[in-house]
């Protein structure tokens, strides 16, 4: 039988390998790291707690102008792309793609991961 957290680094390692995923991330809304592909020099359980802030802050900015939660916060950068999604009432998504990535593959595959992940959790 596979457990939860087997079918979440399962989510997460057919992320990394679309290509031009560099780390992604499954968190509590909360901030708290479920699982994780990073590389060794991310600290996961800061990149979740911060990804979880910024998209709190995010919903809460949408909610006081009454436009509907937010589907995704894309933070761009020089060095890349920081997705955060959230994934139900539970869960967030976070992805950090390379600055020259391309994003609608990477879209639309983070979409069906937050659908399994909704359906996991």
């Amino acid at each position: 039988m596979t457990t939860t957290t087997e079918m979440l680094q399962e989510i997460l390692s057919n992320l990394k390998n679309l290509g031009n995923v560099e780390a992604c991330a499954i968190a509590s809304r909360d901030g708290l790291l479920m699982s994780s592909e990073m590389p060794g020099s991310v600290v996961g359980e800061t990149f979740a707690a911060m990804s979880a802030t910024m998209l709190g802050a995010a919903e809460t900015a949408a909610s006081e102008l009454d436009n509907g939660l937010p589907s995704r916060v894309i933070v761009e950068s020089k060095n890349g792309k920081l997705i955060c999604m959230g994934a139900g009432p539970k869960a967030l998504l976070v992805t950090m793609t390379a600055s020259d990535a391309g994003l609608g593959l990477i879209l639309l595959e983070l979409d069906k991961a937050v659908e399994h992940i909704k359906e996991i959790l």
